[in-house]
């Protein structure tokens, strides 16, 4: 056992490693979830003072948006305890995805009955350059992975039960729950899992215990729907904004655009070889954000249970899962975006499950299944040998680390040069206007809402955020003030430091203050 976690604490520390400089800077919404985090954790208010809200409110104007809360009061744990900084909060992200990858792999341990399939799976995912970048963001994706394994951990815990007790239906609805509330697909991902139960309603008593999930699931959503009659602009606004459905669509327009769009996210080129084609989420010339050693396990696993478990009601739900994983993605006008895919991986790690237990199979000896039942292992045919198997094992693991070796090599080489999508240079200018004497400095809004920028690293330098002062659109800042905008350009200004899309300048307009 000490050795065993002595491997862990290891793994940990390469897997944080690089967290101070890779990825560089910090994008406005990871300044936007961890200021409001740290703002709970101290005063139980959120940035616009509503007291331990249901979603919190992010920026104001036209760039306001409601942010769930999962990943928020996560953080502000951490920041009751240790001073706020970039740093802390990377490593409370990656310790989740961290987390996730070991707890996915006792699931597959569950399921496979061997502890050597458990850690492949693990590793597996620790490698996976799509979830190792996800860790690195704090964004609303950084517990997703782990809300969904413990729902599949539920699930799994429950299909081997004929009769389903409240402590089984609790564990399901908390979990869906989660699912629900920890990012924005699972307002979609969290329904479609639940509908996904009806697989398991094989008998009398186990159609009640999903009717009785339904029933808690259902209570859970009343906060959500409640939330939505008070403010019904707010959990559908983004939406229109990044998807191609907008109120007035017709269903004959959305049907073939969806189905071109859901073919997309399911791309080989995308899933392989290019990833997603944002920097920020994906590391540009590293090849795909799945290894393809382990897609073709997952391949042969899905395989084996088309052949071997297709009358299995577990298997029969994760492919369902792997199925629905992308609906949430192919709603939005961006191609493979990954974070909203980010369930996608998870399904397809399980599915390596069957293969491995093929992989491994030994003809002379029992294997044990799930249940603890022993049962022999048929001989191996001619034309598969134990040799064959052990051969094709070792070539696709072999592959995913060589794989997963470029990734990093890449990732660490040329990670730390994207900080211009991680507004890396809004500090250089916050700098420049913190080592000036002039107080208060007005924060102007241009290409984005860059002003909580400034609320956050004066958080975490420790300074007075009340010398900051936050303009709303169309208000112009005192004559001879300090001014950090996200501005191409200022009128009637002396710009003192340009640093990327961000300026720092002395207004001289001759307008006059609007308070």
């Amino acid at each position: 056992m000490v050795i065993f976690l002595l491997a862990v604490a290891l793994l940990f520390v390469l897997y944080i490693d690089g967290l101070s400089t890779n990825p560089p800077g910090f994008y406005v919404d990871e300044s936007g979830i961890a200021y409001n985090a740290y703002l709970i954790a101290h005063t139980g208010a959120g940035e616009f003072g509503s007291r331990f809200p249901l979603f919190f409110q992010f920026y104001t104007g036209g760039w306001t948006q409601w942010a769930n809360p999962s990943q928020i009061y996560l953080l502000a744990i951490p920041f009751l305890v240790f001073k706020p900084s970039i740093w802390l909060a990377r490593v409370h992200s990656a310790s989740w995805m961290f987390a996730a990858c070991l707890v996915l792999g006792l699931l597959a341990r569950q399921i496979s009955g061997r502890r050597r399939i458990g850690v492949i799976v693990a590793l597996l995912a620790l490698l996976t350059p799509w979830l190792y970048e996800v860790s690195r963001l704090v964004f609303e994706t950084f517990f997703y992975p782990m809300a969904l394994v413990l729902f599949l951990f539920a699930v799994y815990r429950a299909q081997r039960k004929q009769s389903w007790s409240w402590l089984t239906v609790g564990t399901l609805a908390a979990t869906l729950m989660l699912l629900t509330y920890t990012y924005t697909i699972g307002r979609l991902l969290g329904p479609l899992m639940a509908i996904g139960l009806m697989l398991f309603a094989t008998s009398k008593e186990r159609l009640i215990g999903v009717a009785k999930t339904w029933l808690l699931y259902g209570v859970t959503l009343l906060p959500l729907l409640i939330f939505r009659l008070r403010h019904p602009e707010a959990l559908t606004q983004r939406f229109y904004l990044i998807s191609y459905i907008k109120p007035e669509s017709p269903w004959r327009e959305i049907a073939p655009k969806f189905i071109r769009r859901y073919m997309e996210d399911f791309s080989l080129i995308s899933l392989l070889i290019d990833g997603d084609g944002n920097p920020r989420h994906h590391m540009p010339g590293s090849l795909g954000g799945f290894l393809i050693g382990v897609f073709i396990l997952a391949i042969i696993g899905l395989v084996i249970v088309l052949a071997r478990h297709w009358r299995d009601p577990w298997w029969r739900f994760i492919l369902f899962g792997t199925l629905v994983s992308v609906v949430p993605g192919a709603l939005t006008l961006d191609q493979f975006h990954s974070l909203r895919l980010v369930a996608y991986p998870v399904f397809l790690l399980l599915l390596t499950i069957p293969a491995l237990q093929f992989l491994l199979e030994r003809p002379t000896k029992p294997q044990t299944v799930a249940g603890g039942d022993v049962q022999p292992v048929q001989p191996a045919p001619k034309a598969m040998s134990t040799f064959a198997r052990g051969a094709i094992l070792s070539a696709l693991l072999l592959a995913a680390v060589m794989q997963a070796m470029y990734f990093q090599s890449v990732f660490r080489r040329e990670g730390a040069q994207r900080g211009y999508v991680f507004d890396a240079a809004y500090k250089e200018v916050f700098d420049a206007a913190m080592a000036l004497p002039d107080r208060p400095i007005y924060l102007v809004d241009g290409t984005s809402p860059a002003y909580v920028h400034g609320y956050w690293y004066a958080t975490v330098e420790g300074r007075n955020r009340a010398e900051l002062i936050h303009l709303e659109e169309g208000i112009r800042p005192p004559l001879g003030t300090l001014v950090i905008g996200s501005e191409a350009n200022c009128s009637n200004c002396q710009v003192i430091k340009r640093s990327g899309e961000y300026i720092l300048y002395r207004s001289y307009s001759p307008l006059p203050y609007q308070p």
